[in-house]
């Protein structure tokens, strides 16, 4: 099995993102998270360009946003107007972009035929833009999003992470952005069980995700995550989950750091690979 060496590691992060745009609407069940956002990349350099992997965009094979000023897509419903006005002027980087389409195109024995290709209209959903919008306020660096492949299978997306970590650019930043519990009944309907499956099931991801393990284990692990403790109840559908497997693909490692905050009356997880 592939490791990545020392001098081809890549600053990752995985992070909750929240409901829609609430984050960014003062709402306070999200308190904890904007405070996290806004200091989890204190002390570490500015990244030259960031590419993100969203929840919220499955293509049929991968796509890679190409535009070199992204919009803005607001892939919500029912929230007041200012939602739907939130700005987040980033530039794009295309050369960035095609290089990523370049490098998974070269990896067919890795991935799997991915059909990867460019989109130069699609805008950044709210995945990327609340986030990105806590973490790095002044919308100065380079933006590429990436999509999840169709069918959201575990180990395809490690060996995507993988692909992308051969990439031979300097001082990137990875951010999966999904949510370690994504039970749409379970946010309108909190209750003391629900916190303690939701707890159970962090308690084994921060585990997997942090702990002692060697590589070979903790694949099988997150390939393996429907056994974990709660997990479908945690993550009905998978599409939230799947981002941190891209992630932990590039980094290659267990995380440095694992973070914690309260959303939605849930506990959160958010892991940093430095």
């Amino acid at each position: 099995m592939q490791h990545l060496s020392e001098n081809t590691r890549h600053r990752a992060l995985f992070v909750s993102h929240g409901g829609g745009p609430l984050p960014l609407l003062g709402d306070p069940q999200h308190r904890d998270m904007r405070a996290l956002l806004e200091t989890i990349v204190q002390g570490t350099p500015s990244p030259a360009a960031i590419v993100v992997i969203s929840a919220h965009w499955e293509a049929s094979g991968v796509r890679v946003t190409g535009a070199r000023n992204p919009s803005l897509l607001y892939d919500y419903g029912g929230f007041p107007d200012e939602a739907y006005h939130i700005q987040y002027p980033c530039p794009g980087e295309p050369a960035l972009a095609q290089e990523i389409v370049e490098l998974l195109r070269a990896e067919p024995a890795l991935i799997g035929e991915v059909n990867a290709e460019l989109d130069n209209s699609r805008g950044l959903d709210h995945g990327v833009f609340v986030p990105l919008k806590l973490m790095f306020p002044q919308a100065n660096i380079p933006v590429v999003q990436v999509s999840l492949a169709a069918g959201l299978n575990p180990l395809q997306h490690i060996h995507i992470g993988r692909a992308l970590a051969k990439l031979s650019r300097g001082n990137l930043l990875f951010i999966g952005s999904g949510f370690t519990f994504h039970n749409f009944r379970a946010f309108f309907s909190p209750s003391e069980e629900s916190e303690a499956k939701n707890t159970a099931f962090l308690q084994w991801l921060d585990k997997t995700v942090g702990g002692a393990l060697d590589e070979a284990q903790r694949v099988e692990q997150l390939t393996k995550w429907e056994q974990a403790p709660f997990a479908r109840f945690c993550h009905p559908r998978e599409e939230h989950l799947i981002p941190l497997m891209v992630v932990y693909g590039i980094a290659g490692r267990a995380s440095s750091r694992s973070l914690h905050a309260q959303i939605l009356n849930y506990t959160a997880g958010f892991y940093c690979w430095d």
